[in-house]
């Protein structure tokens, strides 16, 4: 039976949306200077494409296409609002401008809006508990809540950071332009920090039904390798080792049911040999200029797991020593939980869960279901059955995403 020509195209224009729906968006708020424009004005276009396509089929540059359609929409949304005629000169002159004539980017040639509108976000002018959650919002399509359950926040709160973070690049004119160099270290931290938590997001998704979200890894990485050809800074080397060696095992992370496989159990053969290559050359580039940060440490620690040839043959007392060096760089309780898991598989079950308690106690991570997930697992391998089951039920109770839920249910039922 054949499938009708009208669900071929909107199938077609879904594919689109998810994998050019955010740079349409960054390339239109270039060109509006207007978030909530830019926002309205692309879905326009794509609600366009699916009839306009049906009769002239997908134009050979889609995304030109919907940016193209997206900036004359903008008129269309405007007239409607009775806006028009008061902003007319200034409002056409943007919108009637093309890709082509993008400002001068200090003296690099990457045509890249989204890169951009990252720096854009990250700006020192805006405060800098707004800037990560902006820029994942606005720039890489994640929700309101996926960004607030990323920073352990309130939907509500996030969403009032979010609006004043757009009201401040609209009121000080910030201007949507990749910084020169001198202005990096002001905002290279944050740019970091979103590109990774992005990663993140689509390496283990923080809800649904899917253990990852390849788009999103996808997308980070792609990030990555642009802001290491514009900054050949260590901490982007590091960062982009560490993405490349974590996706290396994305096709041993989940069963062909969507169930979560744990790293000592995953099938080695399926790491993907030419990302961890590549990962790995970059770690010794990094750690070679002696001025390495968080990212660098965390991706000698991904490097030490991918060059084991077995879970029982990983060098745990490498990995720990590591570890105590992020501590130092980064004391944050995440990193004091990874330690304390680094820690039980070097010294045993009992020396973790000192540490885990310790971090529960002065009252770290309790609303953060790893934390829990693992102090069950701790606590089942030391037969304390009782407190392992009571642990994965709060942990089940804390997860968002269905294969953890899932997996973690299993291990209660196993007690």
């Amino acid at each position: 039976m054949s499938v009708p020509n009208d669900q071929i195209i909107r199938q077609n224009v879904d594919e689109v949306y998810r994998s050019e729906s955010r740079r349409v968006f960054a390339t239109l708020v270039r060109l509006l200077r207007d978030f909530d424009l830019a926002e309205e004005a692309m879905h326009e276009a794509f609600t366009l494409a699916v009839t306009q396509w049906a009769e002239t089929g997908v134009p050979e540059n889609p995304r030109a296409w919907l940016i193209s359609t997206g900036r004359f929409k903008a008129i269309d949304v405007l007239r409607r609002r009775g806006r028009l005629d008061g902003l007319a000169p200034d409002v056409v002159r943007r919108i009637e401008a093309v890709a082509a004539s993008n400002d001068e980017r200090a003296s690099h040639d990457i045509e890249d809006d989204q890169l951009r509108l990252i720096f854009t976000c990250c700006h020192p002018a805006i405060d800098p508990m707004v800037q990560v959650p902006l820029t994942l919002r606005e720039v890489c399509g994640l929700s309101t809540d996926e960004v607030a359950r990323a920073f352990l926040t309130a939907p509500v709160t996030m969403a009032q950071r979010i609006v004043r973070g757009k009201a401040k690049i609209r009121d000080a004119g910030i201007p949507f332009v990749i910084p020169t160099t001198s202005d990096f270290p002001q905002r290279l931290e944050s740019v970091l920090a979103v590109i990774y938590l992005v990663f993140n997001e689509g390496y283990s998704a923080s809800s649904g039904d899917v253990v990852t979200r390849a788009d999103l890894s996808g997308e980070a990485i792609r990030l990555g390798r642009l802001l290491l050809e514009l900054l050949h800074d260590p901490e982007v080397i590091g960062l982009l080792a560490l993405m490349l060696l974590q996706e290396s095992r994305r096709n041993a992370r989940a069963t062909d049911d969507g169930d979560i496989i744990l790293l000592e159990d995953q099938d080695r053969s399926l790491w993907n040999a030419s990302l961890i290559k590549e990962g790995l050359s970059l770690v010794e580039r990094s750690l070679s200029t002696r001025r390495f940060g968080v990212y660098s440490v965390q991706a000698a620690i991904a490097a030490v797991h991918a060059t084991a040839p077995t879970a029982e043959r990983t060098d745990w007392p490498q990995i720990v020593a590591l570890y105590d060096a992020l501590l130092s760089l980064n004391p944050s309780p995440v990193v004091e939980l990874n330690r304390a898991v680094a820690m039980a598989m070097r010294d045993g079950p009992e020396a973790g869960l000192v540490m885990i308690d310790s971090i529960l106690a002065r009252g770290d991570l309790l609303d953060y279901h790893l934390s829990h997930a693992a102090r069950g697992e701790l606590c089942r391998r030391l037969g304390r059955v009782a407190d392992a089951r009571e642990a994965f039920n709060q942990a089940i109770s804390l997860a968002r995403q269905e294969p953890e839920r899932r997996f973690l249910t299993r291990r209660l039922s196993e007690l």
